[in-house]
């Protein structure tokens, strides 16, 4: 935790300003949060299924070797399991 350099007096401005900057993040976060629902609900209503699109770009993440790793972990259970 950082100290305050002047000792336990507060920087109104400044506390003032970090927590607006942070309100706004929140704001634009929500409404990230919706313009993604509603891109989820488009896709569905255009016949695609949202559990996949999300597990894609859970997949898009990793990189190469990552994602090589994720497929045959994903056969060598399936095989496991029998499906």
């Amino acid at each position: 935790m950082m100290k305050n350099p002047n000792h336990g007096a507060i920087d109104n401005e400044q506390l003032v300003s970090i927590i607006e900057r942070i309100e706004k993040l929140n704001e634009d976060t929500a409404a990230i949060a919706a313009d993604i629902k509603e891109i989820y609900s488009e896709a569905k209503s255009a016949g695609f299924d949202p559990k996949y699109i999300r597990q894609m770009i859970r997949l898009r993440k990793l990189d190469p070797d990552e994602l090589d790793e994720a497929d045959e972990l994903t056969k060598m259970y399936r095989n496991a399991l029998g499906i």
